[in-house]
C-alpha cells in the first residue's frame, strides 16, 4: 500500500507584497531534503489575509500561478494553497469580475484543479469583498484521495463530511485545511481539525501561518497532522517550521475497518452550486 509523504510550511508572511512571499517561499522549498509528494503553503500565502483584492489580487495568468507552475515543474512535487484570485463573474456579465479565495492544487505537469473558499469569514469582512464558491476539490495523489479546504471551511462540518459510493468506498482519505487562523481563537482551530479527523475517519492537516498579519493580528500557527484516531502526530505552536510526514494508507484501512463507525452515519446530499 503506498504511502504519501506531505509537507507543511508553517511561515509568517509579508503584508501584501507577493513577490517578497515568493521569493521565502521557494528559499524555504528549496531547503527540503526529504522526500515528498505534496508541499501545502498556507491561506492567501501571497498577500496574508488582506480584505484589499482590489488592489493586490491576480488572475489565473499572474506572476505567482506562473510561480506555482514552476515550483511544482522543477520539484516535480504538487504544491497548493490559496491566494487572492481575479476572475470573470459566473453570474453576471462577462466582462464583470469577481475576486475569490482560490486555494490552486499545482501539478508538476503544470495542470492544476481549484477550489473557491465555500465559507466566507463574515466576521471579518470576507463576504463584502470576495464571491464564495460552491463546489468541493477532491484530488488525487498516488491513488489517495484528498479534500481540500480553506480556513473558515474548519467550522462547518457537513462540507467535510465524507459520503459513500454504491459500493461503500470512501470520498476521500486526507482532509487539508490551509489558513490564517488567529491565535486567539486557537482553542477551536485545535479542536475542529481533531473533530473533522474522528468523525470523518481520515487524516487531517492544517496549516496555519505565524506572526501579525497587517492589522497586528497574531497568529500562532499550531499547524497539526492528525490520524484519524484524532491522535496529534505533529503540531507546532508560535514557531515557523517545515515538516515532512509520511501518511500510513494501511493504518487508515485498519482503523476503517475495525471502526466501522460510517456504517451508522445519515445519508444526506450536498448541493454543488
Amino acid at each position: 500500500m503506498s504511502s504519501l509523504n506531505c509537507t507543511l510550511i508553517q511561515t509568517k508572511l509579508f503584508w501584501q507584497d507577493a513577490a517578497a512571499n515568493r521569493n521565502m517561499l521557494e528559499e524555504k522549498i528549496n531547503s527540503i531534503k526529504e522526500k515528498t509528494e505534496i508541499i501545502i503553503l498556507p491561506e492567501m500565502f501571497s498577500t496574508g489575509f488582506s480584505m484589499q483584492p482590489e488592489k493586490f489580487a491576480e488572475t489565473m495568468d499572474g506572476e505567482t500561478v506562473a510561480w506555482m507552475k514552476r515550483i511544482a515543474s522543477n520539484k516535480k512535487i504538487i504544491l497548493t494553497g490559496s491566494l487572492m484570485i481575479k476572475a470573470p463573474s459566473p453570474l453576471e456579465k462577462a466582462e464583470d469580475e469577481v475576486f475569490y479565495n482560490r486555494l490552486i492544487w499545482m501539478l508538476p505537469n503544470g495542470e492544476y484543479g481549484i477550489y473557491d473558499k465555500r465559507h466566507l469569514f463574515a466576521y471579518g469582512d470576507e463576504h463584502n469583498h470576495y464571491t464564495a464558491g460552491g463546489k468541493r476539490l477532491i484530488a488525487s495523489a498516488k491513488g489517495w484521495k484528498i479534500n481540500l479546504q480553506v480556513c473558515y471551511d474548519l467550522r462547518f462540518p457537513v462540507w467535510a463530511r465524507q459520503q459513500f459510493d454504491e459500493e461503500n468506498n470512501f470520498e476521500y482519505d486526507v482532509l487539508i485545511y490551509v489558513a490564517n487562523w488567529p491565535e486567539r481563537r486557537s482553542l477551536a482551530w485545535k479542536t475542529l481539525l481533531q473533530a473533522r479527523a474522528i468523525e470523518n475517519e481520515c487524516y487531517v492537516i492544517g496549516v496555519n501561518r505565524v506572526g501579525d498579519d497587517g492589522n497586528n493580528i497574531y497568529h500562532a500557527g499550531d499547524s497539526m497532522v492528525i490520524n484519524p484516531l484524532g491522535e496529534i502526530l505533529y503540531q507546532k505552536k508560535d514557531e515557523e517550521d517545515i515538516f515532512t510526514i509520511e501518511l500510513n494508507k494501511q493504518h487508515l484501512e485498519e482503523v476503517r475497518k475495525k471502526f466501522p463507525f460510517w456504517k451508522d452515519a445519515d445519508s444526506f446530499i450536498i448541493k454543488n452550486e
